[in-house]
């Protein structure tokens, strides 16, 4: 199967080599506005084709899949460009601004017998159910906190006085939709939804919020996370039990987890993968979607769902703390 990117930043380099690890899905074309970086990425991975306008990308008759990782503020109309022509299409998270976005491109993309779905590690990772088994031996949970602080490669150029496209709020970006998405995943796919959610953000003079905390409330534990990309976590997140503690290292990642009892050795869960590893396991599912329907049909609906019910608490955390995009 043929597939393009939209987008040259690194994180379509990971992708792409995740994608390698996938026997079936061959990199065909690299769309991007500027000419050069396209014909770069494209001779980089192999691929014969650069695209500079996604309606050429769109017509290409070849291009089966696409994989769309340019600016949040372009999710919503390039991926209905695209279903609309016929192309399974994978969005880097988040895969819309709203959910009510999200909700109109999954029934397009349902009335065109095309698969839509959020490129998100979490959903995909064969470390989800090992996380999920290892919560049996916690007994009662009483707690947990995730957290993802990771200090902005871009933030010296904002001090600088520079607007990098990830601190301004005219591509819907900020510190939730780039890391809270990652800690709102687990949160809703290992406990469910919660009666009560409780939000805070902190804002850079941009308008762009540079981190948050929320708090998730269930009838018997609170779940608090935290995000910042304007400051760098080094403890990670953790869930708590009276019979033990799962730490984990990397939420996103699902990297270094561990179980903890009090007055043993911890015990190894999850060591480190790679990143284009782990990013292989969605463009893996993205293909078995495409070319397995029915026997992927229930793993597919849990990840559209999912993403559906992601998006909604994401929404209702931008209205709690003032969140706003110039868009």
């Amino acid at each position: 199967m043929k597939y393009a990117v939209v987008g040259t930043s690194w994180i379509t380099e990971e992708f792409i080599m995740g994608a390698e690890l996938v026997e079936g899905l061959e990199l065909f074309g690299v769309c991007s506005r500027s000419y050069s970086k396209g014909k770069a990425l494209a001779e980089k991975f192999g691929a014969p084709r650069v695209f500079i306008d996604l309606y050429d990308l769109a017509r290409c008759g070849d291009v089966e899949a696409v994989y769309v990782a340019s600016p949040n503020s372009l999710h919503y109309e390039q991926c209905k460009l695209l279903l609309g022509a016929g192309k399974h299409v994978i969005c880097e998270k988040p895969i819309t601004v709203t959910p009510a976005e999200l909700s109109k491109l999954q029934a397009l993309a349902a009335e065109n017998g095309r698969v839509y779905m959020e490129a998100i590690m979490y959903m995909h990772s064969p470390v989800r159910p090992k996380l999920k088994a290892s919560l049996q031996a916690l007994g009662n949970i009483t707690a947990a906190h995730f957290d993802f602080s990771q200090l902005s490669s871009k933030y010296p150029a904002y001090k600088r006085g520079e607007n990098p496209n990830i601190f301004n709020p005219k591509f819907a970006t900020g510190c939730l939709m780039d890391l809270g998405i990652y800690c709102i995943y687990p949160a809703l796919d290992l406990f469910g939804a919660p009666k009560n959610i409780i939000s805070t953000a902190r804002f850079l003079e941009s308008g762009a919020d540079s981190g948050g905390t929320t708090v998730f409330e269930y009838d018997n534990m609170l779940l608090t996370m935290t995000w910042s990309k304007v400051s760098q976590d080094f403890c990670g997140s953790q869930i708590l039990g009276d019979e033990g503690t799962v730490t984990i290292g990397s939420i996103s990642q699902l990297n270094h987890i561990s179980f903890c009892r009090k007055g043993s050795e911890p015990m190894e869960v999850v060591g480190e993968t790679e990143k284009h590893v782990i990013m292989s396991h969605e463009a893996q599912a993205f293909y078995d979607f495409i070319t397995k329907p029915e026997e992927t049909a229930e793993r597919y609906k849990e990840a559209s769902r999912m993403a559906l019910a992601v998006s909604a608490v994401m929404e209702q955390i931008r209205k709690q703390t003032g969140i706003k995009f110039d868009i």
